[in-house]
């Protein structure tokens, strides 16, 4: 922060524009607050069971199985957009790779952690992530931690839901992961059934297309690309119940069933309080293949559905972690009273206010900070002719200004 003061410092002796200091403001408030975004991928609940190895990377092994550490290695400031999922050693390695190349930073919250929200000792409390990714837990949630999980959830976390198909208790322990989440959607302290999500007690193999129509979805038409298939290799399906949740939906079904239907579903979205989650009934989906010699692991992620899995997942993980009352994400905020839309867009990006007479300074700025255009007295801005990817567009006026990440598809 030193720096940034001398910095700043220095502009003013040099009396550089107030223009161009905003715009080293929101470029500088951006990349920083990306940096921050953080996703735990949970190993607590004997993910690495039997021919599991639901992990991003481990360097030991407990038991025969696969013991994740905390912070995968080599570090993942070692990642460029050429590195191989092989860098760490895991099923999920693959995931989290491409995770970190969108600019996520990952953890692993290994077997001796704590699922805790709002506990200021646990330097790992799920306040301190925006996704949380449970890949087919084999160990019931305690009562704390299903409060702690749907509390977070309810406080804008992202969750996601990952099951497998019925008789699948890898450990022995009698529940196995579909059982694990309904007994958390069910019992926990603080609503029944907060997701409006139930997993089938099933097991079915299938490749489908049946995916929902659905042209403004994120997850299916996002940055990663647009996902036409899904495949299941022993999995269950999902009922979806919009009673106890309104906005649950599904977005992939089984083939030849209704894509607006509440039955029958591979992968399901909802909302609940300012998060999100999205579900999805087959383990196999995100695994790499790669991972613990000792066990069989099978390529999901790169060959199964014709590559069409790593789209969905990177998708749905951008998803998760985006603010769910808005598509866009105020980067700054008391600024003066506007908002943007449609968001994402493939044209125009028009500024709402409650003066629509009134006109504004408009500058769009890519990733890299690059200013594109500035446009001057002008409610709209026209992103035709830009590549698929995130923007960032600083409205301005006489009154202040204020910033918005854009998504152009």
């Amino acid at each position: 922060m030193s720096e940034i003061l001398i910095y700043l410092t220095s502009l003013s002796f040099l009396k550089i524009t107030m223009k161009k200091i905003i715009l080293f403001f929101v470029t500088f408030t951006l990349f920083y607050s990306n940096a921050q975004i953080k996703i735990l991928f949970d190993a607590t609940k004997d993910e690495m069971a039997g021919n599991a190895d639901w992990v991003i990377d481990a360097d030991s092994k407990t038991n025969g199985e696969s013991n994740p550490q905390r912070f995968p290695t080599p570090a993942q400031s070692g990642i460029t957009a050429s590195t191989s999922e092989t860098y760490w050693t895991g099923a999920l390695s693959a995931w989290a790779v491409d995770l970190v190349k969108q600019g996520y930073y990952v953890e692993t919250l290994p077997i001796s952690g704590k699922i805790t929200y709002g506990d200021s000792t646990n330097t790992q409390d799920l306040a301190n992530y925006k996704v949380f990714i449970v890949t087919e837990p084999n160990n019931q949630f305690s009562a704390t931690e299903k409060t702690a999980i749907v509390n977070f959830v309810k406080n804008g976390g992202g969750l996601y839901i990952i099951a497998d198909h019925d008789n699948s208790d890898r450990d022995n322990d009698g529940i196995d992961s579909p059982s694990v989440w309904n007994d958390l959607f069910s019992t926990n302290s603080v609503k029944t059934n907060p997701f409006g999500i139930t997993f089938d007690l099933v097991s079915f193999s299938q490749t489908t297309s049946n995916f929902a129509s659905l042209p403004t979805n994120t997850i299916l038409h996002g940055v990663a690309g647009n996902p036409t298939q899904m495949q299941y290799s022993a999995g269950a399906s999902m009922t979806l119940d919009k009673t106890a949740n309104s906005s649950v939906q599904g977005l992939i079904y089984k083939t030849g069933s209704s894509t607006t239907g509440t039955t029958n579903v591979m992968f399901a979205t909802a909302t609940y309080g300012s998060g999100k989650v999205c579900a999805l009934g087959d383990s196999s989906v995100p695994d790499d293949g790669t991972g613990d010699t000792a066990d069989s692991l099978y390529d999901g992620y790169f060959s199964d559905a014709s590559g069409n899995h790593r789209p969905l997942l990177i998708n749905s993980v951008i998803w998760l972690a985006t603010a769910s009352n808005l598509s866009t994400q105020d980067i700054l905020k008391n600024q003066i009273s506007v908002n943007i839309y449609p968001n994402p867009s493939s044209d125009f990006v028009y500024v709402k206010s409650e003066n629509s007479t009134e006109n504004y300074e408009l500058t769009l700025i890519d990733s890299s900070g690059k200013t594109l255009q500035i446009i001057p007295n002008s409610n709209k801005i026209n992103i035709t002719s830009y590549p698929k990817g995130i923007y960032y567009l600083l409205i301005k006026n006489e009154k202040g200004f204020k910033n918005f990440k854009i998504e152009k598809k």
